[in-house]
């Protein structure tokens, strides 16, 4: 068998991590192994808070669907059942935009809501 020298190998993936990890403070980008600890860690965190995201905007279209729905005197649970019973099938994302961005709209969804909770 022949003998593999691994040093361009090597080189080549410490400076894969090393240049992942360029921001971070003292030794974390430019020792290797502490270079590595800190990208597996990065990596991860990043991971968890792209699927974090996806919840934090949720919230923040629910907030603002509900300080809309106030003004204009029903609570945000209460504006979706009624959207349920009427049959409007718009999501949160959409619901938001149209409060801030187009309120006419948003008043003429809310009055459909308000005329399916009193319908019963």
């Amino acid at each position: 068998m022949s003998r593999v020298k691994r040093g361009v190998t090597a080189r080549r993936r410490h400076k894969k991590i090393l240049a992942l990890t360029k921001g971070h403070r003292g030794q974390r980008h430019r020792i290797f192994r502490r270079a590595n600890e800190s990208m597996l860690h990065a990596l991860r965190y990043s991971y968890i808070n792209r699927k974090d995201r996806k919840g934090d905007f949720r919230s923040l279209w629910i907030v603002r669907i509900n300080a809309a729905a106030r003004q204009r005197g029903l609570s945000y649970s209460r504006l979706m059942h009624g959207l349920r019973k009427a049959g409007i099938e718009l999501d949160r994302k959409s619901l938001a935009d149209l409060a801030v961005a187009r309120p006419q709209a948003f008043d003429a969804v809310v009055e459909r809501a308000k005329a399916a909770l009193a319908a019963g």
